[in-house]
């Protein structure tokens, strides 16, 4: 089901009743743009501490938006074991144009082109898009409608604007008190701007939204101050329902948080997780340990199927795979041992495109395979527990114990650690050692270069230690195994374990200085000793 602005505040209400009767939400979201071209240092790399990955990553955050958030609700159907139904949506957005918000952001080619090959609809996004906003962007503009300081920006333009009170003006000429005229074709948030735009330009008119568009009426001014102090329409509510359009998804999304007790389910959603914060929340703090208290708080309980699916994947010999799709292709293949005895998942009635057809990186869709993989893997782990011929009575409750070790664990794409744990510290690195290279015989070698050296046997990340030595750093350990044993003797380019104590820039000048301390130490020692 696809949901814009039009169809929004319509559907809040059956949106809340799901979310707060499901047993978990699906997530996943597109973006105008994945990761700003950055300099060198500001580029990811596995070198990054968590702390360094967030910072730099943040910046893209910040310079992109969201363009569609899918959301698919999974609910136990009551009297059947181990069934669920599904419920999805596609929320298509676009920010709050109001007073003073006007935001700016950026568009990728790369992820447009991605995007457009899988048919998303641009003009939905840009033309109909449900507007938004964080938690301080709604305390600027709640001040400025409630006090009158605002002025009109993109949402509708000044040019429009002026059209439509002079077409109102050009009727009041010719109007008598009582006459009306309507003014069809606008809808939704803009409906709210244009008829606060007509109340404070023209004292003599009252508007009211019907279903055909807004109806302006001519009215006396003692009958104008009547309307504005007695109606259920008076302007203090009138502000509030403008308020309330503004905020659009931010509503929702708080819906959200308030049904905590159901797991947020992402397959690697640690972007989708920082969008969060930064579009309904509040701006992403510089602190990457207040960033992580601060999901905890608003989401206490997530599960990353990436982090799961990737953990379990080799220990049962399933074959490779590069994104949710073909994990989700796995799981229902006879591959899956599981695959007859596993959960029964339905499509709501107004969700059932994605029963026959796929939809790949469509929002909903995605939703959809985060949910239903994270159910058979679930399923995959209680039977490996248990084994096939003793499995307890299938519930969702059961299936997030044997989820427990998950819980809360983030996948971490290039980074230092494998994942984030947003409910304690983080788990110390498991990666491969880090390999030092040191260079002979190659003035003014680059990183780009030892980079481009390596490429055709296996993929590091560089970084410069000294003038003629380098890092190295894979997240495979057949790889470190390789160039190893592939560079063992060779006449230029030597490789080695990385010691800090031994190898460390710093930890060197440290012992040099100690050296020439204790020596001149020693030497004052010696010159200044009595004679016998």
């Amino acid at each position: 089901m696809d949901v814009g602005a039009d169809e929004f505040e319509q559907s809040l209400p059956l949106l809340q009743e799901l979310v707060l009767g499901a047993d978990f939400v699906g997530l996943d979201i597109e973006f105008t743009g994945l990761r700003s071209n950055q300099s060198r240092p500001q580029q990811i790399s596995l070198f990054d501490l968590p702390s360094e990955w967030y910072l730099k990553t943040r910046q893209s955050v910040q310079q992109f938006t969201i363009c569609q958030i899918g959301l698919s609700v999974f609910s136990s159907i009551e009297g059947e074991s181990n069934k669920y139904v599904a419920h999805s949506c596609n929320f298509f957005l676009f920010p709050t144009t109001f007073g003073v918000l006007d935001s700016e952001f950026s568009f990728q080619a790369s992820s447009v082109q991605f995007l457009n090959q899988y048919g998303f609809d641009y003009n939905k996004f840009l033309k109909n898009g449900i507007p938004y906003m964080n938690e301080e962007q709604e305390k600027k503009i709640k001040h400025n409608i409630l006090t009158g300081n605002w002025k009109v920006r993109s949402s509708l333009d000044k040019d429009q604007i002026k059209v439509v009170i002079d077409e109102v003006t050009r009727w009041l000429d010719l109007a008598e008190e009582g006459d009306w005229m309507t003014l069809p074709g606008i809808a939704g948030f803009q409906a709210f701007e244009i008829q606060l735009v007509l109340r404070q330009a023209l004292p003599n008119i009252w508007t009211v939204l019907r279903d055909q568009g807004i109806i302006v009426k001519k009215v006396s001014k003692q009958h104008r101050w009547y309307l504005e102090n007695t109606s259920c329409d008076r302007e203090s509510c009138w502000k509030e329902k403008i308020l309330l359009s503004a905020r659009g998804f931010s509503v929702f999304f708080q819906m959200l948080v308030k049904a905590q007790k159901q797991p947020l389910v992402g397959h690697n959603m640690m972007t989708d997780l920082l969008h969060l914060h930064e579009k309904f929340f509040r701006p992403l703090p510089e602190s990457y340990d207040q960033f992580k208290l601060n999901i905890h708080n608003l989401f206490p309980v997530l599960i990353d199927t990436k982090n799961v699916t990737k953990d379990i994947w080799k220990e049962l010999n399933f074959p490779r795979v590069s994104n949710l799709s073909e994990v989700y292709e796995v799981l229902n293949s006879d591959l899956n041992p599981t695959k007859n005895s596993g959960p029964v998942i339905i499509h709501a009635s107004k969700c059932e495109k994605y029963a026959e057809t796929k939809y790949p990186h469509e929002a909903a869709y995605d939703a959809f395979l985060c949910g239903s993989v994270l159910l058979k893997v679930a399923h995959l782990l209680l039977w490996r527990v248990h084994g096939a011929g003793s499995l307890p009575e299938l519930s969702f409750p059961l299936y997030l114990d044997v989820l427990a070790p998950y819980v809360n664990q983030v996948n971490l794409i290039r980074a230092g650690v494998p994942k984030i744990n947003f409910s304690g510290p983080d788990y110390p690195s498991i990666r491969p050692p880090i390999l030092l290279l040191s260079v002979r015989r190659w003035p003014g070698v680059s990183e780009q270069q030892v980079y481009r050296e390596f490429q055709n046997l296996c993929k590091f990340d560089v970084r410069r230690l000294s003038r003629s030595q380098f890092l190295l750093l894979t997240n495979k350990f057949k790889d470190a195994r390789s160039i190893l044993r592939e560079y063992r003797g060779h006449p230029t380019l030597q490789i080695s374990l990385y010691r800090y104590w031994r190898h460390s820039p710093d930890i060197n000048c440290l012992l040099q200085v100690c050296g020439v301390v204790a020596t001149w130490a020693l030497l004052a020692l010696v010159l200044g000793r009595p004679d016998p």
